[in-house]
C-alpha cells in the first residue's frame, strides 16, 4: 500500500505540474498491439477508437522486436530498410559536409522530400530537428523505449494537419511496462572504425488496479567517424569525365583519379593571363611549374582533399524519455510525456581553399606587390624576386599586381562541433463520459543547437596582413598604421608552412551558429457513437487544435556578412501559426450479409487557417469491404495540403557552392549547337573563345561556381491528391494458409502547387538554348578573366523557391508474412516489396515531366530504383535464435537530364542492382539475460562508384552514401538483462 501511494503521489505531481504544457493524440493508438503486430494491418491515421477496425490506408509496422534484431542504435538505420521510404535529407553518412545539421537523421516517405513526411510520437506532432524546416531529428527518439512503429503511406492531412502529404511515420513508445531492463552493446567495422557504443535503461512501474503507471528510459550512444581516406574507393580524390576526352569510348564516364585540387597548401601563383603564367612550389621551396594532377614528366602538385573529408559523421547522443499516467478513477486520468535529447555531432573537411578573389573582390583578385608610401613605390618585401620580375600593373593604380590561391593548411581542417538539445513535455487529461471519450492537451517543444567551427579567416584581417612594407621591429610591418595598432602582423603565403604562429592568430576566426526551434501545440477533442445502425454504431469524431511553429538560425558576425571567406549565411528568423478544426465520421453500412461480412465507409474533414498562408482545406474518404473473413478490399481518396516552412518563407539570400554543367564549354566562334549562339552572347564567353579558340574552363572554374538560395514570402499551400486501393488476404479458414497474411496496395500521389527552389541547371539550360531568357537573371558569369578565374565562367547561379511546378508518383506496395512451427523451432518470415511504376517532378510550369524513376536522380539527388524489397526471416529454438534481414535496391541509370547534357540516350550507363544482408544470433543465458552478436552488411558489399561529377554523388564518399553502405562490414555484441 505505501508503494502505490508513492507511486500515485509521484505521479499525480508529474501530470498536474506537466499539465500547463502540452500534447495532441490519435485514439486509434490506444488499443495494444498484438505479438504478431508486423503480420497484421492496425488501425492508424484516425480519431475514432476503433482497435479492431483495419485501416483504409496502406500501412506497414515495425515493432520492438524488429528494432532489436536490427541492432540499431538509431531509428533511421532501420526505417531506411523499408521499400516505402526514399533519400532522407540527411543521415550520418552524406551530411558531413552540409554547413548545418551535419549527423541529423530524418526520413522521406515515397521520395516526395522530408517535410512532406509527418512524424508523430504516439499520435502527437514532434520538435523539429531542423531549423526552418518540420523535419524531425531520429536521434531524439530512444529506439530501446519504441513499441512499434507504423508507416502510414498516402495523404492523411485531414487527420493529422500539414506535412502527412506523402504520409505519417507514427512512433509508439512502450506503456505499461513493470521492472527494469538494461541493453547494452558495443561494434565496429572490420575495417577497425565507425565504433559504436550503447547502453540503455529502462524502467517502469504500474499500480495495483492497474489504471496508473510511470516508465523512464536513459540512453547512450556513441557511433565513431569513419574517413574517407581508410576506404580505397574514396581516399583519392577523383572527378567523372566524359569517356571522349580520355580516348576512352564516348558512351561512358571514367574516373579521373587523381583529381586533386588546385588550391595547394605551397600556393599557386599568377603573373599574367595565360595558363602558363603561373608557378607553386615544391616540398623544399623550390619554384617549380604547376601541373594539378601530373604529368608524363612532373609529379602532381594539386592537394588531396579525401584526407581530411568523413564518410560518416560521429555522434553522441544522451536520451532521457519519461511517461506517465495517473487515474483519477476508471473514467478520467491524467497523462504526460517527456523527452530531453543531447546530441553531439562533429565534422569535418580539408582547410579551406583560399583565392585572393575573396580577398580583393573589388580588383577581381589582383593583390598589390607593392605601395605608394610618402611618394614612393615601396615594394612589399615577402613577394619572392621570381614573382616581382615578372608582375605588371593590372589595375591601373601604377603598382604591381599578382593573383594567387592556397589551401590554408596552417589554419587547420575545417571543423565543426555541434550541441543540439531537443527539450519536449506534452500533459493532458482524457476520460469517457457518457460513452464518449474526449482528451484536452497542451504541448511545448524546443530544439536548440549551438554550432563552432574551425578552419575560417578574418578576409579584412587578411588583407591587411598580405600588405606588407619594410619597417617595425623585425623588419617587416603591416602597411595600415590603424591595423598594426590592432595587432596585424605580416603573413606570408609564399610557400608551405610559411605562415607564422603569430599572423595565424591575427588572421584566423572561428565560426558559430545558433538555432532555436520552438513548437506549441494546444487542442481538444471527443469521439464515440454518435447512433446505432443496422450495422453497427455510426461514430463521429471532432476536434480542434492550435500550433505555433518559431524558428531561428544566426551565425557569427562575419559569416554573416560573408567576411570569413565562406559562405555568407543571414540571419533567419520566422514564425506563424495556425487554428485547425476537424471532423471524422465512420458510417457502417452491411454486416453478416451476403458477399459483405463487413462494408464501411470512412471519412474526414480539416480546415486550417494559417498566419502565414490563410485558409487551408484538406479531406479523404475511403472505405473497407470484406466479402468474407479471409479477404477485405480498402481503398482511400484524399486531397492533403502542406504549408510552407519558415526556410522556405523567410531565408533571406544565403550562399551557396552548387555543382552544375557549363553548356557553353566547348563552344567556338563558329560552332553551330543548341546552346552556342546564346553563349557567345555573353561577353566573358566571346573573350574567352577569342584567347583560347573555343570556351575553355579550368578545373577552378568547374569547382568555383556560387550562388545564393532565396526564400519568398508569397509563397502559398501545396495540394497533395492521393488514391490507395488495396486488398488484404488472411486465409485462416484454409489450414494450410491459417498463418499466412498478404496485402497488396495501389498508390498514386500527385502534388500541384509544389514548392520548388528555381533548378540552377534548368536555369542554365533555359537561358543558354533560348527557351525562356527570363532565367538568364539568375545566372551571372565573370566578364573578364579575374584572378583564377577564366573569362566567362559562371560565378553564380541563384535560386528561388516558387509554387512553380508538380510532383508525383505511383506504384504498388505488396508484403506477405507467415509464421509457424517449423522442425524443433518457430519460423517467421515477412516480406515488403516496393514497385514504383512513375516517379516524376515538373519543376516550372512550361518544364518537361522528368522522370526520376530508375535513375540516380539529379533533382532527388540520390538512387531511385523502381524495385525496392525487404525480407526478414526469425528462428527461435529454445534458447538459440537467428534473424536475417536482407535488403535490396534494383538497378539504376544516371539520371536522363544529365545524360542529354553529354548527347547521350536515356539508360545508356546504368548502375547494378545491389544486396545488402545483415545478421543476428541471440542466446538465452538465462531467463532474464540474453546475449545477442551481430553483423551488418555481411558480405561486405562494397557500394557503386558514383564520382564527383555525377548526379547522386556524395561528397568525400565517391558513392550515393544516401542508399549505398560506403562503410561496409560492421560487427556487434550486446547484452539484455531483465530485472
Amino acid at each position: 500500500m505505501m508503494r502505490e501511494r508513492v507511486l500515485s503521489n509521484s505521479i499525480r505531481l508529474l501530470c498536474l505540474s506537466g499539465f500547463a504544457l502540452t500534447v495532441h493524440t490519435a485514439f486509434a493508438q490506444e488499443a495494444p498491439a498484438t505479438p504478431d503486430a508486423i503480420q497484421t494491418v492496425q488501425v492508424t491515421g484516425s480519431r475514432i477508437r476503433s482497435p479492431n477496425a483495419d485501416s483504409p490506408s496502406p500501412l506497414q509496422i515495425l515493432n520492438a522486436a524488429d528494432i532489436a534484431a536490427s541492432g540499431a542504435t538509431n531509428l533511421q538505420d532501420l526505417l531506411q530498410k523499408n521499400p516505402t521510404m526514399g533519400t532522407p535529407t540527411s543521415s550520418r553518412t552524406n551530411s558531413n559536409f552540409q554547413t548545418s545539421g551535419g549527423g541529423i537523421t530524418t526520413v522521406n516517405l515515397r521520395n516526395m522530400g522530408d517535410s512532406r513526411t509527418l512524424v508523430l510520437v504516439n499520435g502527437r506532432r514532434f520538435v523539429s530537428g531542423v531549423a526552418g524546416d518540420t523535419a524531425v531529428d531520429l536521434n531524439t527518439i530512444p529506439t530501446d523505449f519504441i513499441e512499434r512503429v507504423e508507416l502510414l503511406t498516402g495523404g492523411a492531412s485531414a487527420t493529422y494537419g500539414s506535412d502527412a502529404v506523402a504520409g505519417v511515420i507514427n512512433i509508439i513508445l512502450k506503456r505499461n511496462f513493470n521492472g527494469m531492463t538494461i541493453d547494452a552493446q558495443g561494434g565496429r567495422s572490420s575495417r577497425h572504425d565507425d565504433e559504436k557504443r550503447k547502453l540503455g535503461l529502462t524502467w517502469g512501474t504500474t499500480s495495483a488496479d492497474g489504471n496508473s503507471n510511470i516508465m523512464a528510459h536513459f540512453g547512450y550512444t556513441k557511433q565513431g567517424a569513419v574517413m574517407s581516406k581508410d576506404r580505397d574507393f574514396s581516399a583519392v580524390d577523383q572527378f567523372s569525365k566524359m569517356a571522349g576526352d580520355t580516348g576512352e569510348a564516348a558512351d561512358a564516364f571514367v574516373p579521373i583519379r587523381p583529381f586533386y585540387s588546385s588550391f595547394t597548401p605551397q600556393g599557386t601563383f599568377i603573373y599574367g593571363t595565360r595558363g602558363a603564367d603561373r608557378f607553386t612550389y615544391d616540398r623544399n621551396g623550390n619554384i617549380i611549374p604547376v601541373s594539378t594532377n601530373g604529368s608524363a614528366t612532373q609529379a602532381p602538385t594539386g592537394y588531396n582533399r579525401s584526407d581530411f573529408r568523413s564518410i560518416a559523421v560521429p555522434t553522441e547522443r544522451y536520451l532521457f524519455a519519461t511517461t506517465g499516467n495517473f487515474a483519477f478513477n476508471q473514467d478520467h486520468s491524467a497523462f504526460f510525456e517527456g523527452t530531453y535529447a543531447q546530441t553531439r555531432n562533429s565534422t569535418n573537411i580539408e582547410p579551406f581553399a583560399l583565392n585572393s578573389l575573396d580577398i580583393y573582390k573589388a580588383s577581381s583578385g589582383q593583390v598589390p606587390a607593392e605601395f605608394l608610401v610618402n611618394g614612393a613605390m615601396v615594394r612589399n618585401p615577402l613577394v619572392p624576386q621570381y614573382l616581382y620580375d615578372r608582375i605588371k600593373d593590372t589595375d591601373g593604380d601604377g603598382a604591381r599586381d599578382y593573383s594567387f590561391t592556397r589551401r590554408l593548411a596552417e589554419v587547420g581542417s575545417r571543423h565543426s562541433d555541434a550541441d543540439r538539445g531537443t527539450f519536449r513535455l506534452a500533459t493532458g487529461l482524457k476520460g469517457t463520459v457518457s460513452n464518449w471519450n474526449y482528451e484536452a492537451f497542451i504541448s511545448y517543444g524546443k530544439t536548440k543547437e549551438s554550432q563552432v567551427s574551425t578552419g575560417q579567416v578574418n578576409v579584412m584581417n587578411f588583407r591587411n596582413a598580405l600588405e606588407a612594407i619594410p619597417g617595425g621591429i623585425n623588419g617587416i610591418q603591416c602597411r595600415d598604421a590603424n591595423a598594426r595598432a590592432q595587432g596585424c602582423v605580416p603573413i606570408n603565403v609564399f610557400g608551405r608552412d610559411t605562415i607564422s604562429p603569430e599572423a595565424l592568430k591575427y588572421v584566423t576566426a572561428p565560426g558559430s551558429l545558433d538555432n532555436s526551434i520552438v513548437q506549441k501545440l494546444a487542442g481538444a477533442s471527443i469521439n464515440g457513437d454518435l447512433y446505432q445502425l443496422p450495422a453497427g454504431a455510426l461514430s463521429v469524431a471532432l476536434g480542434w487544435e492550435y500550433r505555433r511553429e518559431e524558428s531561428s538560425s544566426i551565425a557569427d558576425p562575419l559569416t554573416q556578412s560573408g567576411l570569413n571567406a565562406g559562405n555568407a549565411i543571414p540571419p533567419t528568423f520566422g514564425k506563424y501559426d495556425v487554428r485547425e478544426a476537424y471532423v471524422e465520421a465512420r458510417v457502417p453500412l452491411l454486416k453478416d450479409a451476403p458477399f459483405a461480412k463487413q462494408l464501411s465507409l470512412l471519412t474526414a474533414y480539416r480546415h486550417g487557417n494559417y498566419s502565414s498562408v490563410g485558409g487551408t482545406n484538406s479531406w479523404n474518404a475511403g472505405f473497407e469491404w470484406a466479402p468474407t473473413n479471409d479477404i477485405k478490399f480498402r481503398g482511400t481518396k484524399a486531397v492533403s495540403t502542406r504549408a510552407p516552412n519558415i526556410s522556405e518563407l523567410y531565408q533571406p539570400p544565403s550562399q551557396n557552392f552548387p555543382s552544375v554543367n557549363d553548356p557553353c564549354e566547348g563552344v567556338t566562334a563558329t560552332s553551330t549547337g543548341k546552346y552556342d549562339a546564346a553563349c557567345r552572347a555573353a561577353p566573358g564567353v566571346a573573350a574567352n573563345i577569342a584567347a583560347n579558340g573555343e570556351f575553355t574552363l579550368t578545373q577552378a572554374d568547374i569547382q568555383g561556381v556560387s550562388g545564393y538560395d532565396r526564400g519568398n514570402p508569397n509563397l502559398k499551400a501545396e495540394k497533395g491528391k492521393s488514391t490507395t486501393v488495396g486488398v488484404i488476404l488472411t486465409p485462416r479458414s484454409i489450414p494450410v494458409l491459417s498463418k499466412f497474411t498478404f496485402t497488396a496496395d495501389y498508390f498514386k500521389i500527385n502534388i500541384e502547387d509544389a514548392i520548388f527552389g528555381t533548378p540552377r541547371q534548368y536555369s542554365i539550360d533555359q537561358c543558354y538554348s533560348g527557351t525562356n531568357p527570363a532565367f538568364c537573371s539568375y545566372i551571372t558569369r565573370w566578364a573578364t578573366a579575374a584572378g583564377n578565374t577564366s573569362a566567362g565562367a559562371i560565378r553564380y547561379v541563384d535560386t528561388t523557391q516558387l509554387n512553380s511546378g508538380g510532383l508525383g508518383t505511383k506504384g504498388v506496395d505488396l508484403t506477405a508474412s507467415w509464421s509457424d512451427r517449423v522442425g524443433p523451432g518457430r519460423l517467421n518470415a515477412h516480406l515488403a516489396y516496393t514497385y514504383v511504376k512513375t516517379l516524376w517532378n515538373k519543376p516550372m510550369p512550361d518544364a518537361d515531366v522528368d522522370e526520376n524513376v530508375g535513375e540516380v536522380s539529379e533533382f532527388i539527388g540520390s538512387s531511385t530504383p523502381k524495385h525496392k524489397a525487404v525480407l526478414n526471416l526469425a528462428y527461435k529454438w529454445g534458447d538459440w535464435g537467428i534473424s536475417t534481414t536482407t535488403t535490396y535496391n534494383g538497378k539504376v541509370s544516371l539520371d536522363d537530364q544529365f545524360l542529354k547534357g553529354f548527347e547521350l540516350p536515356p539508360r545508356s550507363i546504368g548502375i547494378g542492382s545491389k544486396t545488402y544482408n545483415d545478421f543476428q544470433l541471440t542466446y538465452a543465458l538465462k531467463k532474464s539475460t540474453e546475449l545477442y552478436l551481430g553483423v551488418d552488411n555481411a558480405f561486405d558489399v562494397k557500394p557503386p562508384p558514383i564520382i564527383s561529377g555525377l548526379p547522386g554523388n556524395v561528397t568525400g564518399t565517391e558513392t550515393d552514401a544516401s542508399v549505398y553502405d560506403p562503410i561496409g562490414r560492421r560487427y556487434y555484441f550486446g547484452v539484455r538483462v531483465s530485472l
